[in-house]
């Protein structure tokens, strides 16, 4: 028997529990399993039982009030990984809940195979306010919430605003024309940027907010910042990395009001190649506060009204030039960056508009401009900038930070991996060969056009060839969603391994210090770089855990954000049942098709027994599903109209079917006959689970379901060698 942890690790590595093997555990126990007997296969993980409950990592369930059954309330935990139900008396002497109400609940004793006993500890509203479904993703994601007394005593033990002893051995650079870009509800400012024309290119100024100087290490601030790793943003709330007085107040580079920051200048030519870099504790006072929508209308729409309106303010004329200076600048550094070969995906992302009663009125695509691409670029060639830097850094015998000087043809040594600055990059590893030739070979088999062709296509190279074929055509989103799918996820390490997303051979993290920990322990060591006292540095092994903590922390808000989003879906679609949509394939699976629609960026499913009765083929290599009896035949990337059928907002459901669909979701009638047999199948052979059966009745469908998992359970079983 071996015990996992939360996250289901044994040892250091994923161990795969079936649900039939789970044992009555739920997400987050601590649990201890038996790893199943025999050799697994390459590239598989460890398959294993639970056997013991070890520790119970829920205390309390947020869950739906289903129904009330004289005196007790049936209630369904709200998290759709708890496949359970609760029993909980009705309380005396309070109202009753209404059915859908979300209820806080402690768990007491089992009554029942999949049925327990609880106790209502709270009850948090409505179900369609917005608020309420907040307070349950960050019950449900355990996200951080209120600050520790010691850390608010830290907070309040620091000046209301920087002064002159502050300024100590900073640049001054308070008449600047540095300026904040961020959108209508930003409330915390972490970076002004100024670009300056030069005979032979520009000078790019980006400051950023100097955290470091007031949270130092080994603190509780500095503590509690590592442990949330990051800030956590929902639709109407933000739970932050630091206390408000200094993620809005203190380090916050509000206009007008001096800040301390930390400065990266950096030259580029008329090609956007970097130069002179340098860097610099400063102060500033930021000229304006802008929003991208007010950048687009005065640079990028030339606005007349919206240019006249910024012209009047405080240093707007120097703003409006600099504005123009800096769009001048984007263009070359994008047309660059895009030339060396970074990829170009921009996924749309949700806007929201609500009431005042916290009802969600509407769901949208957000606007996605080059006023945003603007700042992106600046912060993306800051970043660059310092990994530049840093990585050319050693660590002495006695702790500092120091750069090697220059050898002769104007290189730097690389140091031995054990002497390098102890920093973190943010790398984004290049796909494996294998997932990459095996994307190729699906883009060959859908007979796109931007399919590459020929084992020397299978490269990095092949894949920015293929996206830049399909922009601006059909195939675009196809090609996009493939592409996506195929990338490794981005990470914090202590080994540089580039950033293959933006073909960049160093990155790291260092504009956003106030709402990221990585961001903070950059600042740290290029303070020490420059010879400031930036505190005792995490390195080796301590520094790898931290990397690890943040990574962890980052996949956690990520998660948040995903189930944040898919409620305030269900939500937007609440009472439009029976409303026809238009759609796009967004995915497809054995058991149906996945379905974005055009109009606000909401997935729902189509299952496949709503497709009709035949029998449905899912080819993964071509991307598509086919009637083998109707000729139906559905695709990734296909447009398609859908009727909205149900909306489950307890489960995150959203059931679609074809437009030309019954009300209950039946197709019209397709020729039925005999199921064609294949030579290779065998009896209870595995393509015989991969085919649905025809349409039947409801028990039929549960006893075909029970037969497929009982015969792969024993399919499983002959391929480990073992099993059951």
């Amino acid at each position: 028997m071996t015990p996992l942890d939360a996250q289901g690790r044994v040892c250091g590595e994923d161990v795969f529990i079936p649900a039939h093997a789970s044992g009555g555990a739920w997400h987050q126990d601590i649990v201890s399993v038996q790893c199943a007997a025999g050799r697994r296969r390459p590239g598989l993980r460890q398959e294993g039982r639970v056997v013991g409950i070890e520790a119970r990592g829920l205390t309390e369930i947020p869950a739906h009030m289903a129904r009330r059954r004289g005196g007790w309330l049936e209630c369904v935990p709200a998290d759709g990984r708890l496949d359970f139900r609760l029993r909980v008396p009705v309380p005396d002497g309070e109202d009753v809940p209404h059915t859908g109400d979300l209820l806080v609940i402690a768990p007491e004793r089992a009554l029942d195979d999949g049925l327990w006993l609880g106790r209502l500890t709270a009850r948090m509203g409505r179900e369609d306010d917005v608020r309420v479904q907040e307070e349950l993703v960050k019950c449900n994601h355990e996200t951080p919430r209120e600050f520790p007394p010691r850390v608010l005593a830290e907070a309040g033990a620091l000046p209301g605003e920087p002064g002159p002893e502050d300024w100590r051995g900073r640049e001054d650079l308070r008449a600047a024309v540095l300026a904040t870009i961020d959108g209508e509800d930003a409330r915390d400012f972490d970076d002004a940027v100024e670009v300056t024309p030069e005979p032979d290119g520009w000078r790019l100024r980006v400051a950023i907010a100097d955290v470091s100087h007031y949270v130092r290490p080994r603190t509780a601030l500095d503590d509690e910042a590592r442990e949330r790793g990051n800030s956590w943003y929902f639709p109407t709330s933000v739970e932050p990395m630091l206390p408000f007085a200094l993620s809005n107040g203190l380090c916050s580079l509000v206009p007008g009001r001096p800040r301390l920051a930390m400065l990266a200048e950096v030259y580029f030519d008329r090609q956007g190649r970097p130069g002179e870099t340098r860097f610099a504790p400063v102060v500033m006072c930021s000229a304006a506060r802008l929003t991208y929508t007010q950048v687009r209308a005065c640079v990028l729409d030339r606005d007349a009204a919206a240019r006249a309106a910024l012209a009047a303010t405080a240093r707007g004329d120097e703003v409006l030039r600099m504005l123009d200076d800096a769009l001048a600048l984007f263009r070359v550094l994008r047309r660059a960056r895009l030339e060396r070969g970074a990829l170009d995906f921009d996924v749309p992302e949700p806007a929201y508009e609500m009431d005042g009663e916290g009802r969600l009125l509407s769901v949208r695509c957000r606007e996605r401009h080059d006023a945003h691409r603007l700042i992106e670029e600046f912060m993306i060639a800051a970043n660059e900038a310092v990994a530049r830097r840093l990585g050319r850094c050693r660590l002495s015998a006695d702790g500092r930070i120091v750069t090697p000087p220059a050898t002769g043809d104007g290189a730097t040594p690389r140091p031995p991996r054990e002497e390098a600055a102890p920093f973190l990059y943010r790398v984004h590893p290049q796909p494996d060969a294998e997932r990459l030739e095996s994307l190729f070979d699906t883009l060959r088999a859908t007979a796109l056009e931007a399919a590459p062709s020929g084992s020397a296509a299978a490269d990095a190279g092949g894949l920015r060839a293929a996206l830049a074929r399909a922009r601006g055509t059909e195939q675009e989103f196809l090609v996009n969603r493939l592409c996506l799918r195929a990338m490794p996820q981005a990470r914090y390490q202590t080994r540089n391994e580039g950033h293959f997303g933006l073909a960049s051979e160093a990155y790291c993290h260092f504009t956003s210090p106030i709402r990221r920990y990585a961001d903070l322990t950059v600042h740290r060591v290029l303070k020490c770089a420059l010879g400031m006292d930036a505190g005792p540095l995490p390195a080796g092994q301590r520094l790898e855990r931290v990397a690890d903590g943040l990574n962890r922390r980052e996949r956690a808000a990520m998660d948040a954000e995903r189930e944040m989003a898919r409620r305030m879906a269900c939500l937007a679609l609440r009472g439009r049942e029976g409303e026809v949509f238009h759609g796009v394939i967004s995915g497809l699976m054995e058991f149906g098709l996945f379905v974005e629609l055009r109009d606000m960026p909401v997935e729902g499913m189509i299952r496949v027994e709503d497709l009709g009765p035949d029998w449905y083929e899912y080819d993964a290599r071509r991307q598509t599903l086919s009637a083998m009896h109707g000729g139906g035949l559905w695709r990734l990337g296909q447009a398609l109209d859908v009727r909205l059928l149900e909306v489950r907002p307890g489960r995150l459901e959203i059931r679609l079917v074809p437009a030309d669909a019954g009300e209950e979701g039946e197709t019209r009638p397709r020729r039925r006959g005999p199921r064609p047999c294949r030579r290779e199948e065998r009896p209870g052979g595995r393509s015989a689970f991969r085919e649905r059966r025809r349409g039947g009745t409801r028990d039929d469908d549960k006893r075909a379901r029970r037969a497929e998992e009982k015969a792969g359970r024993a399919l499983r079983g002959r391929r480990r060698g073992g099993g059951r």
